[in-house]
């Protein structure tokens, strides 16, 4: 069997069943690629444990951000925020052998390649708003009035921007110069936590919640940056979509609750190359 890529997302493996869900995570083949599309884990030692287990077994791991990992939870000892607990777990990766958003994009040359792997760390700034809304005050407002506000509010702290907004208009402008430079020849997978394009967000129960699930900023990106799959996860909804003949695929485990009612897949790791056949 030919070595492939294959991605999850959305672990959080402070759940025991979803511990052993990580456990069971071997490759297919030898020299298998693993795309880790973010919320790992909440409590550092938790994305250390999992991303260790991972980079032991897989030829390559490639992470990209969640919110859950950039929360300073309080139940954390590990006391870091904003951009210093990013930078530290980008760190912590790096002595794994884990590719970040701040390392040089890896190219798989295995069969079906070349194809760059951009591991992205872009966030959310308010604009998946509602209709009708016409600024983050009056969005925030609707979801508190609502109830359904995310826990990102009280845990993810931008230091040391001013805001989360902020600080995602400030990743845009360095994610968006970093693959403009990537040569246009060689097909993407471009991997963010949150989705690229707001449509995936229509789905959502709740729609005041998709204010926090990305940004109108990377509306054009998997056409501008020649994507072939833009990997996430987030939403907690695993499918796939085509958006101008592109790719889309939501990877996430998320939590047992979710999963528990549904049939079980065969394997919690979703092929990338060769595609899934899911839709």
């Amino acid at each position: 069997m030919n070595a492939g890529i294959y991605a999850v997302s959305d672990l959080h493996v402070a759940y025991p069943e979803n511990r052993k869900i990580v456990e069971s995570l071997w490759p297919r083949a030898a020299g298998d690629w693993l795309i880790v599309a973010g919320d790992v884990a909440e409590l550092f030692a938790d994305v250390t444990w999992a991303l260790t287990l991972l980079s032991e077994r897989f030829g390559k791991v490639i992470w990209a951000p969640g919110n859950h990992e950039l929360w300073t939870h309080s139940q954390d000892p590990v006391r870091l925020r904003g951009e210093e607990r990013y930078q530290a777990i980008v760190r912590q990766c790096r002595s794994l052998g884990v590719s970040t958003p701040e390392d040089e994009y890896p190219v798989w040359t295995g069969a079906g390649g070349p194809l760059l792997v951009a591991p992205l760390f872009v966030g959310y700034d308010y604009s998946f708003r509602e209709p009708g809304v016409t600024s983050k005050e009056q969005a925030l407002a609707r979801a508190h009035a609502a109830g359904v506000v995310c826990a990102d509010e009280v845990f993810l702290h931008p230091d040391p921007h001013p805001s989360r907004d902020a600080w995602c208009r400030t990743r845009v402008t360095l994610t968006e110069a970093r693959l403009a430079g990537c040569d246009p020849t060689v097909p993407k997978i471009l991997v963010n936590h949150y989705p690229l394009v707001r449509m995936p967000t229509d789905i959502l129960r709740y729609p005041e919640f998709a204010q926090w699930c990305g940004t109108e900023l990377t509306a054009d990106w998997h056409r501008r940056f020649h994507a072939r799959t833009v990997i996430y996860g987030h939403l907690h909804i695993p499918r796939v979509t085509w958006h101008d003949g592109v790719r889309f695929e939501e990877v996430s485990v998320g939590y047992p609750r979710e999963w528990r009612p549904r049939p079980r897949p065969d394997s919690w790791l979703r092929p990338v190359l060769p595609a899934s056949v899911q839709v």
